[in-house]
């Protein structure tokens, strides 16, 4: 269930970035093709003279007529004005909207969505949720083999709405633990760390939410079998994972959560309290 990063991961599937990656999200965007070349066929245009109206190439109407590529929201709101639809593909956005991100990035959007406690300690980069659009582009764009465009504007856009869960109500328990490196890498160039830099400082005064930060010189440091994540539901369950238990996998079972929860609390005791992170931050901010 959970992929490298952030619990799901950023769930891309190489190569298949524009269509999605689960059998009931083909199945919806196949629907929308048919209904926009219906619409298209009703009106007497041909492909190519309906993508000189919306604005688009021929051959991305085709794509899209054949269930080959996510419409954009903008496509939808343009095809239903030139072809007259009256609302019927513009309404279309919403269920477009639900399976333009990977599968992975929804379910754990689902998991996150429920979660009343978040507890995630990283070691190689800032957390997923704490990133900046620019910090997480140019993190996606040091990976090899290199995104597309589309691919890059999709598992940026999938992560940028995790982000609600800063927003929710009730608010829940938000605890990150970070690696004082992945506050000095200038992941993007100078601008780019000081911005996100700036946000950990915005992030880190919200009262559900704990930042801290554990320094590089610590001698003991029960944190190097490598990430860990839990989230907690209001039933009392949870699901968690880390990277040195359990091959990595995604547990339930109450005696390994309680095995994640100790490290996670070690290291948390281990690292700068909040305030003293925020103060970290601030001087290395001042430093950049």
């Amino acid at each position: 269930m959970f992929g490298s990063g952030d619990f799901l991961g950023h769930g891309t599937q190489r190569g298949r970035a524009c269509v999605p990656d689960d059998e009931p999200g083909v199945a919806v965007v196949a629907a929308v093709g048919r209904q926009i070349k219906a619409w298209r066929e009703a009106a007497g245009l041909r492909a190519g003279e309906f993508g000189t109206a919306i604005g688009y190439g021929e051959d991305l109407i085709y794509k899209v007529e054949g269930g080959r590529r996510i419409p954009r929201p903008e496509f939808l709101d343009r095809a239903d004005e030139v072809l007259g639809a009256g609302g019927k593909l513009a309404a279309m956005k919403r269920d477009v909207a639900e399976v333009r991100y990977p599968k992975k990035v929804r379910d754990l959007a689902k998991l996150e969505a429920k979660a009343v406690e978040l507890e995630a300690y990283h070691h190689h980069n800032i957390n997923g949720l704490l990133q900046t659009e620019e910090h997480m582009r140019a993190l996606f764009a040091s990976w090899l083999p290199a995104y597309t465009l589309d691919e890059m504007d999709r598992v940026v856009a999938a992560r940028m709405a995790r982000r609600s869960i800063f927003d929710r109500d009730p608010l829940p328990s938000l605890s990150f633990v970070q690696e004082e490196v992945t506050l000095r890498r200038p992941v993007g160039g100078t601008m780019v760390l000081r911005r996100q830099l700036e946000r950990l400082l915005e992030v880190g005064q919200l009262r559900n939410v704990a930042i801290q930060v554990m320094p590089t010189h610590r001698e003991e440091h029960p944190g190097t079998g490598g990430l860990i994540e839990v989230l907690k539901f209001p039933d009392g369950s949870a699901v968690g994972r880390s990277e040195g238990a359990f091959s990595g996998r995604p547990v339930s079972d109450p005696k390994q959560l309680r095995i994640l929860g100790l490290r996670y609390g070690m290291i948390r005791a281990q690292a700068l309290t909040p305030r003293e992170s925020l103060a970290f931050i601030e001087q290395v901010l001042g430093e950049t």
